[in-house]
């Protein structure tokens, strides 16, 4: 198969958003730029589609999908009776990097969802993934890379991925903030963070006005990342504590990165693979170890 690229600066041409557009109607699976990281996108409603996204990632069926819409107006098909809260978190976050887990409506496909009765919904702010959605109505889309492996945040990590796998890639440029959304739970009796992201917690309290939890590793599974090995390298991540530590990982020839944020994460461990290092050695400072999202994935991704 010969995967076509097109470009997005930072929005589609009318032929190559006809051309995608059709393609996504017709069952195929493209991956799409969003402003998170790159996802591998099909139909929500067309469960061959859905499962071709599962064998190409090498998905476990039981990891739930995101659903990503271009508007509001798509919830109804999405949600039973979306509450007054949802509503509100998405007036203010969407679009952007919020998804709102919630009661799933009936017509949702069962494999979308891993067979629970709830789903999760986002409004991504790339403007060519706005555009397409905006089209095609609501499409899953989890990250545009092999189940386990860095999530991709530029289309050339793509192709490392899936050249030759999958027919169409959108390259969108960078992705702006390179690390997955704030993924928050709306069917409990409070409102729970089940993954961080760049919507921070402090944000979504400020929001609401109240405090609300983070959930732990014995949580339900309600969300991607919540289970199985994520994000992670070939390259084994060591954590560390002490400049004397790192000094070793640096004798060893450990890749090590200068600089390591959430935005920068996922680059940084590609590059580790690209240079085919065995080990990746990160000093932990203070700011990092305070950056809830960013510690998810490296804890995830060091296990």
């Amino acid at each position: 198969m010969e995967t076509k690229t097109l470009q997005a600066n930072p929005l589609l041409i009318s032929e190559d958003l006809r051309h995608i557009v059709t393609a996504l109607r017709s069952g195929q699976v493209a991956a799409l730029p969003t402003e998170t990281v790159y996802g591998l996108a099909a139909d929500l409603y067309n469960e061959s589609a859905i499962l071709e996204i599962f064998r190409v990632k090498g998905r476990p069926a039981d990891n739930p999908l995101i659903a990503h819409i271009g508007a509001l107006s798509e919830l109804q098909k999405l949600i039973s009776e979306p509450s007054d809260l949802f509503y509100q978190l998405a007036k203010c976050f969407w679009p952007g990097p919020l998804t709102l887990i919630g009661q799933r409506a009936s017509g949702v496909p069962d494999c979308v969802t891993a067979g629970l009765p709830t789903i999760a919904v986002r409004m991504p702010s790339h403007p060519a993934m706005l555009q397409i959605l905006k089209q095609t109505g609501a499409l899953a889309a989890p990250s545009a890379n092999l189940s386990g492996r860095p999530s991709p945040t530029s289309a050339a990590d793509v192709l490392e991925d899936f050249n030759g796998q999958i027919p169409l890639v959108v390259d969108g440029g960078s992705s702006s903030f390179g690390i997955e959304s704030t993924v928050l739970s709306l069917v409990g009796p409070k409102p729970v963070i089940l993954r961080p992201g760049v919507i921070s917690r402090e944000m979504i309290e400020a929001f609401l006005g109240i405090s609300i939890e983070v959930a732990g590793s014995g949580s339900p599974v309600l969300s991607p990342g919540m289970q199985y090995r994520h994000y992670a390298p070939k390259a084994k991540i060591h954590l560390l504590n002490s400049a004397e530590e790192l000094s070793l990982f640096k004798e060893r020839g450990a890749y090590i990165p200068e600089t390591l944020t959430a935005q920068n994460l996922y680059a940084e461990l590609r590059q580790a693979d690209r240079l085919e290092k065995g080990e990746i050695a990160i000093l932990l400072n203070r700011k990092m170890r305070s950056d809830e999202a960013l510690m998810n994935r490296l804890e995830k991704a060091s296990r």
